[in-house]
């Protein structure tokens, strides 16, 4: 027997719920079959009022939304989507905004066999600065007799080279002839800040297509392709052919992020660019020595960088009268950035440095124990490779062991709550060295050497040049609140 209950004729899902109620038994009556599904269904529409009461203005979860399967998550009506994802509608305004600045680049180059005369292709670059620079790829002008820039409003101008570096495939054009003033230069980005997902868009000039646009995104980021130690490239899937080499890659914002020089012959879709960053640390070295004139800070790098959650590179050795050695910087400071922009291996500092002419100020961030500081360095060339082993002071023993100290000085020891003068701070390790592979870890203090108590760096490395050859060495060292001994096999 079933109890009758009235309700009003709303939503068809409260219809089917005062439908399970009508039918519900009445308290006291014979149980069949039915009625344990009928309480299990009358169970759910409950809890689906129950959510809809809630509203949708909760925060979001993990837990799926009340009324569906365990199997998958819904969003409830109302809640938002992903937090700062704006869905790009059209890039028509970013396009009119910016082509004016993308140059159509043709050259003339002598055949290699020296017979038929001259060969014609084309290439793209972009507008550097109102006055007539002009970014582009070193392959597009190396070798050319003849260079012919066309802007987008049919303007025609002869170029020539200022300067160019095949190592990082960039190229410094000047325009010449008249009405060079107030050319359409481009904004240039931050290609650092670049994430894989952003949308991007490259224009140049494929098989001669004046101005095609291609847009997709980034990638990847840091791909190394084998051809040189400046390996460091932007990898997108907007299209990119012959033609559009040292064509502008853009940002969501209309800036240059990347110059357009690669691409794999047996993909489909890949494509690779120059970050803009690299560029801009080369530029002033084309326009003022018309090829790379690398500088030289003067250290010897351990890539292991670990401290926390940051890495970079170590400082193992400085070389005697360096422009590091002038500056202050010792064994044991990581290097964390050049002129504010962050590295995080051996690779990166070498590309910074290198890409920075002799006699530039550069500015260094590094970290010396827990403190951060900076220091100003002017780089020189580089001596030759001779004079450079001599100028390399080792410290031998500890570097045998595979490890680099550093004293704990009052500023180091205080913000470790270690006590001054009471060991040596390990403060690098050689990966898979032997200290490495004994268990050592940076941030260590070592306080004794073969039961020989030792309050400084110096102190360690005479006790180690005191062991026998090939004989092990016993470091107790503190870690935290606790003190242990490593055994080290030399």
């Amino acid at each position: 027997m079933a109890r009758r209950v009235s309700c009003p004729p709303v939503l068809s899902r409260l219809l089917s719920v005062c439908l399970v109620l009508a039918l519900a038994p009445v308290a006291g009556a014979a149980e069949g079959p039915l009625d344990s599904w009928l309480r299990a269904r009358v169970r759910e529409h409950s809890a689906w009022f129950v959510a809809q009461g809630q509203g949708s203005q909760g925060p979001a979860t993990a837990e799926p939304r009340p009324g569906t399967p365990a199997l998958w998550r819904e969003r409830a009506p109302g809640q938002s989507g992903i937090p700062d994802f704006v869905p790009p509608t059209s890039l028509a305004p970013l396009i009119r905004a910016v082509e004016a600045g993308v140059v159509n680049i043709t050259t003339m180059t002598p055949r290699e066999n020296g017979v038929g005369g001259m060969k014609k292709a084309t290439g793209s670059g972009f507008v550097l600065t109102p006055d007539g620079l002009v970014v582009t790829n070193n392959h597009v002008v190396a070798g050319a007799r003849q260079i012919a820039v066309r802007l987008s409003d049919g303007r025609e101008f002869a170029a020539g080279v200022v300067g160019r570096d095949a190592s990082t495939d960039v190229a410094l054009l000047r325009l010449s002839g008249a009405d060079t003033e107030s050319l359409p230069a481009l904004y240039l980005g931050d290609s650092d800040r670049l994430e894989v997902g952003d949308w991007v868009v490259a224009i140049g000039n494929p098989f001669g297509l004046d101005h095609s646009v291609a847009h997709g995104m980034i990638s990847a980021k840091e791909r190394i392709l084998g051809v040189g130690q400046f390996d460091d490239f932007i990898q997108t899937d907007a299209l990119i052919n012959p033609g559009n080499s040292g064509g502008p890659l853009f940002n969501m914002k209309g800036e240059v992020v990347g110059v357009n020089t690669a691409i794999i012959s047996q993909g489909q879709g890949i494509g690779f660019a120059v970050p803009i960053n690299l560029v801009k640390d080369l530029l002033p070295n084309l326009r003022e020595n018309g090829k790379l004139e690398r500088g030289w800070l003067g250290v010897d790098i351990i890539d292991d960088g670990q401290s926390g959650e940051r890495r970079a590179p170590v400082v193992r050795d400085v070389y005697q009268d360096s422009p590091a050695a002038s500056a202050g910087i010792r064994p044991g400071d990581r290097l964390v950035a050049v002129n504010g922009r962050t590295i995080g291996s051996y690779l990166q500092l070498l590309r910074k440095v290198a890409l920075l002419a002799p006699g530039t100020e550069a500015r260094f961030t590094l970290l010396r124990g827990s403190a951060t500081r900076e220091v100003s360095v002017r780089l020189t060339v580089r001596p030759a490779q001779e004079v450079t082993e001599g100028l390399l002071r080792r410290t031998t023993s500890d570097q045998q062991v595979g490890m680099v100290l550093t004293d704990l000085t009052p500023e180091v020891a205080a913000p470790l709550g270690a006590e001054a003068w009471s060991g040596a701070l390990v403060s690098a390790l050689t990966p898979r060295g032997p200290a490495d592979e004994a268990g050592l870890r940076v941030g260590d203090v070592v306080t004794e050497v073969n039961r020989r108590r030792v309050k400084d760096a110096a102190g360690v490395r005479a006790a180690l040049a005191k062991g026998s050859a090939g004989a092990s060495i016993l470091l107790r060292v503190k870690r935290g609140d606790a003190l242990q001994y490593v055994a080290i096999a030399r």
